[in-house]
């Protein structure tokens, strides 16, 4: 994110990538508290445990709004004047905010307790009936709501008792929220961790400054409910992006989560069936159970298995029809073992990604489902019980979709908007991740998640050309920069709504304002070089690469 203005001269300062040589985790399981330290070289890092203090940082906006939202207090939008330097997390001055975003992009000023009128006794009887006791003691930070300052030094093993005390229904909302930071991180530079965690992470990002430096990391939940805290040297976007693959690789297996919304099949529209046989002879209508075998009018035979979520019905000519309901992600995980297979993990989480993707662009809602045909010309659906690595596959990339396009898929035809399983199947091999196969055959989509839209691009076609007619002048100064690779395609420029201009790398897309000015060039040339240096430790140094931008745009001058 580019920063601009005097006053946050500081930000802008602390941007510089303090790399840290390890990574503490923690999590809190059966019980009790579980650590693992990372390391990267340089001497062992002091051990830890439960007992350790760490700050609170902007980790309280998350227990304010678990809070709001299970106490039905109103949240309004919060509106930007320009005047507090904490906006920069929030929105431009004439601007808002919803609680969502305001969560995922840490917007201090929108979870003001004041703000929001939160009355003390209200607070303290929600987290005793959390807590199961008055907060005092370890969790005296919890007692009164004017006690979450960031400065607040906390017990780790009280932060992870409290994630744990909020049940499921109430974590709903807040985790929704919060696969934003993975997804696209604050400001949108973080994209690329979602290649490592898909939608197992939904945690509160946060950055601190205290005497021995910065630090940042992250705490929230892992997907089954686990509570889970990190922290390491460096702000948040920095941890983020230096310890993705290794912090995902060391997280606990996660349990199967709740499988969450409902799909209505229509099994066979296009086949006429003639009678479903079980082991007991003939089937009659209702639930199957058991083993069974469909007999077509055309004279094939397929055998099939149902614990109860194949229902057997009587169209009105007398005609047997099946009809199945599941969770979103046993359906996800049916498409998989009937289109494909999950032999190969990358190509196999794009698939099941582009198939949910699907359900949402094609289903139709009845009584609170959505429903659709196994067909074809929809998407074929099998009709036993879904294999476990194809369930484990869609359980990854629970939530997870293709925003802003038309999604389709063939066996081996790739076209525009389609994607082919088979060419899928062969760059992944070649080692190329979900996310690089989704952005090659859905260019102009963003990963985003079920039921909440993420970042649609409305294309700035004069930015565009712009920065097409730039690039090349750049080439004489840019191949002398350390770490810099050309996009091996022409970024896409999308309007920015709200909030301080980024790139999202695992896209290849910038958000920003039309040009206007010396100084959106500057943030174009800026938000570009970004993505240029997306793999090198100085694309995340604001300092250097704000000096680079206007060295860049000079030169466009010079050229006139």
């Amino acid at each position: 994110m580019r920063v601009i203005r005097p006053a946050l001269m500081v930000t802008l300062l602390w941007a510089v990538p303090a790399w840290s040589a390890s990574l503490d985790v923690a999590w809190w399981r059966d019980g009790k508290t579980e650590v693992r330290q990372l390391r990267q070289g340089g001497a062992p890092p002091p051990p830890f445990d439960g007992t350790r203090q760490v700050p609170l940082a902007s980790l309280w906006k998350l227990f304010v709004y678990v809070y709001a939202t299970d106490n039905k207090v109103a949240m309004p939008d919060y509106r930007c004047g320009g005047r507090d330097p904490e906006e920069v997390y929030c929105c431009d001055a004439g601007q808002s905010i919803g609680h969502d975003a305001a969560l995922a992009q840490s917007c201090g000023p929108f979870f003001s307790p004041r703000r929001l009128m939160i009355a003390p006794a209200s607070w303290r009887q929600y987290w005793t009936d959390r807590l199961g006791a008055a907060p005092a003691g370890d969790f005296a930070w919890l007692a009164d709501p004017a006690q979450l300052a960031p400065a607040r030094m906390v017990r780790l093993d009280s932060l992870l008792r409290a994630l744990d005390s909020i049940p499921a229904a109430s974590r709903q909302d807040a985790e929704a929220a919060l696969l934003r930071v993975v997804l696209d991180g604050r400001g949108g530079r973080g994209a690329g961790t979602a290649r490592w965690f898909g939608s197992q992470l939904r945690v509160k990002t946060y950055s601190w400054h205290q005497a021995g430096g910065r630090i940042g990391g992250a705490a929230g939940w892992l997907a089954d409910g686990t509570p889970i805290w990190f922290g390491g040297a460096g702000g948040s976007s920095n941890v983020f992006e230096q310890w993705a693959p290794r912090l995902a690789a060391s997280l606990p297996k996660v349990g199967a989560a709740d499988d969450g919304g409902c799909v209505v099949v229509d099994y066979f529209k296009r086949y006429p069936i003639r009678a479903v046989r079980g082991e007991r002879g003939v089937a009659v209508p209702g639930p199957l159970n058991g083993r069974y075998h469909v007999q077509f009018e055309n004279g094939q035979n397929l055998a099939l298995r149902s614990t109860g979520e194949l229902m057997l019905l009587q169209e009105k000519g007398g005609r047997p029809q099946l009809r199945g309901r599941f969770g979103v992600n046993e359906y996800v995980a049916r498409v998989l073992d009937r289109e494909a297979n999950a032999g190969e993990p990358e190509a196999a989480k794009a698939l099941a990604i582009a198939a949910r993707t699907y359900l949402q662009q094609n289903a139709v809602t009845v009584a609170g489902c959505q429903q659709i045909a196994d067909s074809s010309a929809t998407q074929r659906v099998s009709p036993s019980p879904a294999t476990p690595a194809a369930l484990a596959i869609a359980r990854w990339t629970d939530q997870l979709i293709v925003d802003g396009v038309t999604v389709r898929y063939h066996g081996n035809q790739a076209a525009e908007g389609t994607m082919a399983w088979s060419e899928a199947v062969r760059q992944a091999k070649q080692g190329k991740h979900y996310d690089e196969l989704l952005a090659a055959a859905y260019p102009g989509g963003a990963l985003s998640t079920f039921g909440n839209a993420g970042a649609r691009c409305r294309r700035l076609a004069q930015n565009e050309d712009w920065l097409a007619r730039s690039v090349p002048r750049w080439q004489r100064v840019l191949l002398r920069e350390a770490g810099y690779e050309a996009p091996l395609q022409a970024p896409l420029v999308c309007a920015l709504s709200s909030g301080a201009p980024y790139s999202e790398q695992s896209r290849n897309r910038i958000f920003m304002r039309p040009l206007a000015t010396r100084e959106d060039r500057i943030t174009l040339a800026h938000e570009y070089l970004h993505l240029g240096l997306r793999r090198h430790p100085r694309g995340q140094d604001e300092e250097y690469v704000e000096r680079l931008a206007r060295r860049l745009v000079d030169l466009n001058l010079e050229a006139l």
